[in-house]
């Protein structure tokens, strides 16, 4: 996914976090500097949903203005037999992938009734 806070907030006229910031706050948002820093100008790790309720509201958007999928950013890379999944190892070196075979359950009991 790509982060678009500072285009749409360009689009409306928002040109400054410490702006968007304030907005934010007359909203219930109160975000510090570092973390607005972060929504500004990078990719944030993690984002309450609820946040980003308030910061559509304040820039009044769409979630995907600010969320664009990147579908070509996906690597798939396809199994040789059905439940194989395969996953790259560290060490191995660049490139190197190993399947990985799902275990079975067998240890496992029953919930209490």
């Amino acid at each position: 996914m790509k982060w678009n806070l500072r285009l749409a907030a360009a689009n409306r006229g928002i040109w400054k976090a410490s702006e968007l910031q304030r907005m934010l706050a007359e909203h219930g948002l109160v975000i510090s500097a570092g973390k607005m820093s972060g929504l500004w100008s990078g990719q944030p790790v993690s984002l309450k949903l609820a946040d980003l309720d308030v910061i559509c509201v304040v820039l009044g958007c769409e979630i995907g203005e600010l969320l664009v999928p990147e579908p070509e950013r996906v690597q798939r890379v396809e199994a040789e037999r059905e439940g194989v999944r395969r996953a790259a190892v560290p060490g191995d070196g660049p490139g190197t992938v190993r399947a990985i075979a799902p275990r079975r359950g067998g240890g496992r009991s029953l919930p209490p009734l």
